[in-house]
């Protein structure tokens, strides 16, 4: 497989690039510094340093990390970060791999802090810049730094402990807390004057620049050639083709972009015809509409593990899109290229961006993909976060019904059938779905809710159904807020909306006589449930 080089970074002229030591709060830190237009990107903590350059920073910053500096497990970096004579910002485990790296002490801390805690700062420090000397922050640490290092001062602290250090002279910077969390209440300010203040950075990174940006490495990388683009009709691969578009229109308007939708078998209700419909008339793309449902359903015959389903989806999906390019050819040349809607969750969860914490689940637009494929991929959202991707869209002028669409997996109901996937499962599925949307919808909550959703479960129980005795399927129901999926809380839907969708489901819905509701967060689950 060849991957396209990145297309934003490799144009921007400034980042902060942050070295992840495997912290589960790692992705606030990247959209806040990205919510003040200025690019950030998450490397794990033993990237190289070539690596780090090539995104042209302006600054780095050191995550927090469930670790201690002296275990002997503790993740690597490099030291030599500290020479490239850049802002260097420490959060939580960062600031104790500052005083470790640069020659203080760190121990285990007499009393731990976890949760919300009150800090004074005690010193001039550009980085507190306009705050008050008592802040609230988020604590999460049971360590601390019993000796600074050489050229640093005590800036900040609790009670209990070290909450801020810094060597001026240097520009390295640290705190305790986590400054990227709301419980911080002056985080964003915090973030702020490290951006700004100590990095200098300019707020040049927009929705524009952005589509600028890549509709030109796109033209530098494919030149002539022809793609195709896996669409599915959701936000990530409508939003990828519209762009991937704009670059590969010759200069009499014809695209060299072929969208082409797969039929897998696993969509939702009549989501074949209304995407195709959709996708034509209102993006104006060349679309190509392929309806391969006894194919993959007969892949996954008897198939039950979740990851066997992904691999065999994704595997499935890029036979597909080869024979079709091999189709497309003869009529219209040489296909080189596929385009995917990837996005930065994607990678973390399925290649394990984050360090030394472990693969979720793979993804269909990544993990799924063959080791050697024939075609050459271009991702260009895969630096971004679902609101970015929606902020991409509008600039590029789609439609709300499109950007508003829920996230929908890209292996489909066959990780929402749990179990074995049959036609008679999935049409059961697809019934319960369509009520669980259309009641959302009903109750103005569908564009608040990051996914809602109907599961099918391998379970069934007795019911009574007037006078009849029932053995029939339990659907579950599951409704999250995110805000880029990865983490989420589950949404206390209103009882009334609950009460219409469980009696519509059991009403109208044969072979289903039981409704549950998922009140599972993520972690510890995760949205999806397969």
């Amino acid at each position: 497989m060849e991957p396209q080089s990145k297309p934003g970074p490799s144009l921007l002229n400034q980042s902060i690039v942050i070295l992840d030591f495997g912290a589960q709060y790692t992705q606030l830190i990247a959209r806040r510094i990205r919510e003040q237009n200025v690019f950030s990107v998450v490397l794990p903590c033993t990237a190289k340093l070539d690596e780090v350059k090539r995104y042209a920073p302006v600054g780095i910053v050191l995550s927090g990390a469930p670790w201690s500096v002296y275990d002997k497990d503790a993740p690597p970096a490099d030291p030599r970060v500290f020479e490239l004579g850049l802002p260097v910002l420490g959060i939580c485990y960062g600031l104790q791999f500052m005083v470790h790296t640069l020659g203080g002490k760190v121990r285990p801390a007499d009393k731990r802090e976890y949760g919300h805690a009150e800090i004074d700062i005690i010193a001039e420090s550009v980085l507190f810049k306009g705050l008050a000397r008592r802040q609230h922050v988020w604590m999460s640490h049971g360590d601390e730094a019993l000796e600074l290092p050489p050229g640093f001062e005590l800036t900040a602290k609790t009670a209990n402990a070290v909450a801020g250090i810094q060597n001026v002279a240097r520009k390295w910077y640290a705190v305790q807390f986590h400054p990227e969390v709301h419980h911080t209440r002056q985080g964003t300010e915090i973030l702020k004057n490290f951006i700004f203040n100590i990095c200098g950075a300019k707020p040049t990174w927009t929705p524009q620049h952005f589509i600028d940006s890549t509709i030109e490495q796109v033209k530098k990388e494919v030149g002539s050639g022809r793609a195709i683009c896996a669409l599915s009709g959701g936000v990530d691969s409508s939003v990828a083709a519209a762009l991937v578009d704009r670059a590969m229109r010759n200069g009499n308007g014809k695209s060299r972009l072929t969208c082409i939708f797969v039929n897998n078998g696993v969509l939702r209700k009549n989501e074949f015809e209304k995407v195709q419909k959709t996708l034509r008339d209102k993006l104006g793309l060349h679309l190509d509409a392929v309806d391969a449902t006894d194919r993959f359903l007969g892949k996954l015959k008897s198939v039950t593990d979740p990851e066997k389903k992904r691999k065999i989806i994704g595997n499935e999906f890029i036979k597909v899109f080869e024979r079709e390019a091999r189709r497309i050819e003869k009529h219209e040349g040489k296909v080189k290229w596929l385009v995917q809607g990837t996005l930065y969750p994607d990678v973390i969860e399925s290649r394990s961006v984050r360090g030394p914490s472990q693969v979720i689940k793979s993804h269909h637009n990544v993990g799924g993909l063959p080791e050697k494929m024939k075609l050459k991929l271009i991702e260009p959202l895969k630096d971004l976060f679902k609101d970015e991707v929606r902020k991409i869209g509008r600039d590029l002028g789609l439609p709300e019904e499109i950007l508003q669409r829920q996230p929908f997996p890209g292996p489909g109901l066959a990780v929402r059938v749990l179990g074995e996937i049959t036609p008679q499962r999935l049409t059961l599925l697809r019934e319960c779905d369509e009520i669980v949307v259309a009641e959302v919808k009903n109750a103005g909550l569908y564009t608040q809710i990051w996914q809602s959703f109907a599961v099918l479960l391998p379970v069934m129980s007795v019911g009574v159904m007037g006078d009849m005795r029932t053995y029939a399927y339990t659907c579950a129901i599951r409704a999250v807020s995110s805000e880029d999926g990865m983490t989420a809380d589950w949404v206390p839907l209103p009882y009334e909306v609950l009460k219409r969708i469980s009696n519509r489901i059991v009403n109208e819905v044969k072979g289903v006589n039981r409704v549950v509701y998922d009140v599972t967060s993520k972690p510890p689950g995760t949205i999806e449930w397969e």
